[in-house]
This record gives C-alpha cells, sequence and structure tokens, in this order.
C-alpha cells in the first residue's frame, strides 16, 4: 500500500524533477490541467496552509493543512520535552500517554487512503443501528431482530475500493465486509463512505462494549442512533456525549423510531434531546454554525434517511473528516495536560528574590560581621601606631589581663558551624519555593529537585571561597601618612621627655634653674601627643569605613557568584525549559491567534480505563 495515497499496489513514480502522489495523484493532476484550474488549486493550498507537492511531507498531513501540522509537531516536541521532568506524576505520565497515543493514530492514519472517511453507527440495545444501516445500504447487511444483543461483531459497508487497509486498522474480519447495493445517485454521493455497524455500547456482554469503545477510538466520525425511550440515557450521556463534546463537528446524532410518535410528540423529544446535548457541552451544527449535526427520522419506514444520505454525502465529500477528528484529539490532549502546563499566575525568579538569596548566603559567610571586623581592625591599628607610648602600654597591660581571665562576658563569640550551615539551607529552601510559586505540580517539584542538587556541597564550597579570598582583618593596609603621624607623636613623646630631664637637671642642681620652660615643653609634649592621635582617629574612619565596605562587598558578591552558579542557574534552566514547554503546550491547544478556546466540558473517557477519551471545546475558556 502507497502511503502516498492509500490506493493498493501504486507506487510514487518521479514526473519530471519531483515526484507526485501515485496514480491518483496524477490523474487529478491531469483532469485538474484539461480544466484550467491547477493555478486556483495552488493558491487554494497556499491559503489552506498546506504543504506544496513537492514538499517531503506525508500526505494525509498535507491534506490536514498547516496548523493543524504545527500542532502535531509542537505536541510531538511536548512530549519529548516533558517525558524526563514529568515521569513521577502520575496526571502528567496519563496526560503525556493520552498525548502519545494522538501522535500514534495520527501517524497510523495518515498512512492509510485519504479519499476514505470511516463512519461508525453506534446506540443503544433496540434502538434500530442495523435497521438504519441497511437502510443506507439499501440492502439487508447488518442482522436485525428482537433477539438482543442482535449485532456481535463490527460490520463494515464500503461504497469504493481501497479501503482495506482501514478495516484492517479496525480488525473487521473480512467476512464481515460488505458493499452497498449498486445504483442510484446517492452511491456517486457516498463514494468514499465506510460505514461500520457497532455492537450495543450498553450490551450485557463485556467484549461488546469493549470493541464500541475502542472503534471509537479509531473512526472519523460517527453517527449516533437513539430511540423516543433511551434518548435521556445516563449511561449514553455520562459515558459517551458529554466526553465526546469536543468532537460535534464529526458527530450525528439521529433520532429513530419517529414513527411510533405524533408529529408533536417527535418535536418535543427532540427538542428535548438538543437540550441535553447542550447541557452536554456538545455544540450544534445549527444556522450555518459549526458542532454536531442532530435530526430525527425512521429507518423502518424510511421517512428522514434520504435527509441523512445528504448529509452524509456532503460529509465525505469534503474530506476534511480525518482531520476534524484529529483535531479534536489534540484538543482533547491539550485539555487532559492542561493542568502540568498552565500555571497560576505570574512564575519565575524575580530580582527581588535573587537579591535576597544572595543577602541570606551573605549572612551565612558573615560578610557583614567581616565588614565590620576588618572596619575594627583598621581604625584599631591606626590607633595602635599613631597613639602615645603611655596609652599603648596602658592598653597592652590590659589585653594581658584580659586574655588570662575566664569571663565568658570578655571571650569573643564564634558562630557554630551548624548554624551557617542551616541558614545556607533556608536560603536555598526560599528561594526554590519563590521560583516554583505558582507553577504546575510536577515543574514545581522538578525547580526544588534541581535546588536541592545544587545546594549539595554549597556550604562547603562557601568555606572554601571565605579561605580563599582570606580574612580582610588579618592584613589591613597602611596609608601614607602613618609614617608622618607615627613621627609626629614620636616627636610630641620626646619632648615630654627633654621636658621632664630639663626638670630633673634643675632639680639635681646639674641646669641653671628655670621653671617656666621645661614646663612648657613637657605641656606641648602632653597635650600634643593625645592631638595627634585624636587627628588620626578622626581621619581614619572614611578609609576603614571604605574598606570594611569593599571586604564586605567582596565576600558578598563571592557568596553570591557561589549560589548563583550552584543553585540559582539550574533554577533558571528548569525554569526556562517549563517556559519552552509552555510555549508548545500553547501551539498545541491551538489558543496563540485566539481562534481556538479549550473547553471542560468532557474529561472522561469511553469505556472506563481501557477506553479511548474524547475532549471538546467551550467558548470563553481560554488559557491564562
Amino acid at each position: 500500500m502507497s502511503s502516498s495515497t492509500g490506493t493498493t499496489g501504486t507506487t510514487d513514480t518521479p514526473v519530471g524533477d519531483r515526484w507526485d502522489d501515485g496514480l491518483i495523484a496524477r490523474r487529478a493532476a491531469e483532469k485538474a490541467r484539461a480544466e484550467g484550474r491547477s493555478e486556483a488549486r495552488e493558491g487554494a493550498h497556499e491559503q489552506a496552509g498546506a504543504p506544496g507537492p513537492g514538499e517531503d511531507l506525508p500526505p494525509l498531513v498535507g491534506q490536514y493543512g498547516g496548523a493543524l501540522r504545527i500542532r502535531l509537531d509542537a505536541l510531538h516536541e511536548l512530549v519529548g520535552l516533558s517525558r524526563t521532568r514529568l515521569e513521577t506524576d502520575a496526571l502528567a505520565e496519563a496526560g503525556l500517554a493520552e498525548a502519545g497515543r494522538v501522535l500514534d493514530e495520527a501517524a497510523a492514519r495518515q498512512r492509510l487512503s485519504a479519499r476514505h472517511t470511516v463512519v461508525a453507527v453506534a446506540g443503544p440495545t433496540g434502538s434500530g443501528k442495523s435497521t438504519l444501516f441497511n437502510a443506507l445500504a439499501g440492502v439487508p447487511v447488518s442482522e436485525t431482530g428482537l433477539r438482543r444483543p442482535t449485532t456481535s461483531a463490527p460490520i463494515a459497508l464500503s461504497w469504493s475500493e481501497g479501503s482495506a487497509g482501514l478495516l484492517d486498522r479496525l480488525a473487521v474480519p473480512g467476512r464481515l465486509r460488505r458493499r452497498p447495493l449498486a445504483g442510484g445517485a446517492g452511491d456517486e454521493d457516498l463514494q468514499g463512505l465506510v460505514l461500520i455497524d457497532l455492537p450495543d455500547h450498553d450490551s450485557a456482554v463485556t467484549a461488546h462494549r469493549d470493541t464500541v469503545d475502542r472503534v471509537l477510538g479509531l473512526v472519523d466520525a460517527v453517527i449516533w442512533v437513539v430511540d423516543p425511550e433511551k434518548y435521556a440515557d445516563a449511561v449514553l450521556h455520562e459515558r459517551y456525549l458529554r466526553p465526546l463534546a469536543g468532537h460535534a463537528e464529526v458527530t450525528f446524532v439521529v433520532l429513530n423510531q419517529i414513527d411510533r410518535l405524533s408529529a408533536d410528540a417527535a418535536d418535543l423529544v427532540l427538542d428535548d434531546l438538543r437540550r441535553l446535548l447542550d447541557e452536554d457541552g456538545m455544540a450544534l451544527g445549527e444556522h450555518g454554525e459549526p458542532g454536531a449535526t442532530v435530526l430525527a427520522l425512521s429507518a423502518l419506514t424510511g421517512d428522514g434517511v434520504g435527509e441523512l444520505r445528504e448529509l452524509l454525502g456532503r460529509f465525505v465529500q469534503e474530506r476534511t473528516a480525518p482531520a476534524r477528528r484529529l483535531s479534536a484529539d489534540v484538543d482533547a490532549a491539550a485539555v487532559r495536560l492542561r493542568p502540568v502546563y498552565v500555571a497560576d499566575g505570574q512564575t519565575g525568579l524575580g530580582e527581588r528574590a535573587r537579591e535576597d538569596f544572595a543577602r541570606r548566603l551573605a549572612v551565612a559567610v558573615g560578610a557583614t560581621a567581616a565588614g565590620e571586623a576588618a572596619e575594627r581592625v583598621w581604625r584599631r591599628g591606626a590607633i595602635r601606631a599613631c597613639g602615645t607610648p603611655w596609652l599603648r602600654l596602658y592598653r597592652w597591660y590590659e589585653r594581658i589581663r584580659a586574655h588570662g581571665s575566664t569571663d565568658p562576658r570578655l571571650q569573643t563569640p564564634v558562630e557554630d558551624e551548624l548554624t551557617a550551615r542551616q541558614r545556607v539551607e533556608q536560603a536555598v529552601r526560599t528561594v526554590a519555593d519563590e521560583a516554583a510559586r505558582g507553577l504546575p505540580a510536577p515543574w514545581a517539584q522538578a525547580v526544588r529537585e534541581a535546588a536541592a542538587r545544587g545546594a549539595e556541597g554549597l556550604p562547603e564550597a562557601l568555606d572554601e571561597l571565605t579561605a580563599t579570598i582570606g580574612d580582610p582583618a588579618a592584613r589591613p593596609p597602611r596609608p601614607a601618612w602613618w609614617p608622618a603621624a607615627v613621627l609626629a607623636q614620636v616627636l610630641m613623646t620626646f619632648l615630654q621627655i627633654f621636658g621632664a630631664v630639663w626638670l630633673v637637671g634643675q632639680i639635681i642642681g646639674v641646669v641653671e634653674p628655670g621653671l617656666l620652660p621645661p614646663v612648657l615643653i613637657m605641656i606641648g609634649g602632653i597635650v600634643g601627643g593625645p592631638l595627634v592621635e585624636w587627628a588620626c582617629a578622626a581621619a581614619v574612619k572614611g578609609p576603614a569605613r571604605r574598606y570594611g565596605q569593599e571586604a564586605e562587598r567582596k565576600l558578598r558578591e563571592a557568596a553570591g557568584a557561589c549560589g548563583r552558579a550552584r543553585v540559582l542557574d539550574p533554577i533558571s534552566a528548569e525554569l526556562m525549559r517549563y517556559r519552552e514547554v509552555r510555549e508548545q503546550y500553547v501551539t498545541v491547544s491551538g489558543t496563540r491567534s485566539g481562534a481556538r478556546v479549550t473547553r471542560l466540558g468532557g474529561s472522561g473517557g469511553l469505556g472506563g480505563s481501557g477506553g479511548t477519551r474524547w475532549g471538546g471545546t467551550r467558548p470563553g475558556a481560554r488559557l491564562r
């Protein structure tokens, strides 16, 4: 089977400098050229966003159009980007499994015939599915009768050749494949239709229900047949029609057996059926709007069957049912994945959170304390170098006395290493929680795990960083004016000693008496020494403060850089990955241009855990 056309026994052959799409495509192209419409077809092809005949794309995807192809590519990319991040979340795994199923079904469908539309006839027991099936065929094909269930296996009715691959995919046995009664204009209108008569969805036989659920997940469209007694059945609406709401454009709902009702009663039942479908969230195709087709008929008398054949004919000739079905499947997958990709409010790591993280790390490494210590050492060194010898001698004595004391108030407090480690861990937890705020649960968990991995060894790295930078208080620089201040202090001390020696010489009679000169010299030295020390202390305040601030800044920036490399960068990488998949999800959900919206009407599945899930679109429910 050629994947290009879906026909049996045809292969692609080169035509000119490109490859065509097989025998059917060559005949169609020749007919178009003969009618002079090739240029119009090319223009319509471009407007629909479909690839040209020379593009290397799957043929059915090309017929689906560019928008759907983009959404499928985005879904494929989304699954690939998310698999490793969402493998631990059950909800995410279920959503990704559904997305993978949609991609697999899209790939499988595009390899089969694009000229055929597969429509299933489904409904509850006794609704007249088989009778309607035979009425559309024009010949008894499916068994009818009072015994329930009557139909035990799907029966296929094909109006044209080339549908073998589609029926193989549906697992319809060859003995149950039929052809309709030949003749009539209706047969021309239904060329390309493949009709499948399904077992009852409410059958007491579990295998029958499983068959219905499996086939409904593979067909292009479905005709739901209901009767005046079971049209409001809760199982039908809750298990099938409500989850099927998103597939309204490929859904027909037929109220059969109206011959049992009066005209007024039939209208009332039909109106109530429309009401129930509206409550299910299924859009109704009325007044030219897209949606489900709802009509009343009697398969037994033939009343309304011709109208259904006409609607089916137009539906089949459009050849858009596979694309509509696949688009609805993508919508359903997007609805199921919404909790995994749609955040609550703004997400990300703001500058304020980054600064707060750096500040916490700076506190943990003692940057502020180190800066203050460096400032104190600078000032103390200046005062010590420029102070009077007698004051320095007194301070030396105080230090000696304090060194031998056991008074805890005189001991320098030492920060416990465990306290610093706890501060680092708290800083990491805080910034991780801030970054994960508002994210869907799997991505929030991924952000926290990235932060936790980066925090391993962070306290030790900060310790090594502090040791590399060194203690700024241990080696403060000496300003250029310190020697001049020391020389001035030495001069003041010399004046004091010189005046004292002069006075002693006068007392012992070595020097001529004269009290005023030596006293003035001593006073000048005694007063000048503290003045020099005070001037040095005043002059050192500004440089000491700047030195302490510079030491604090270096340690703070080093700690912030270490934290950024180990924690913030991995967090940012996870947030970037989330933004990437979020953009892919926006493309998948079709909300980028605002033309498509997300329906929250159905999240259930067909047939419980083993069924196929069908989603929908409810106007106004846009992604935030």
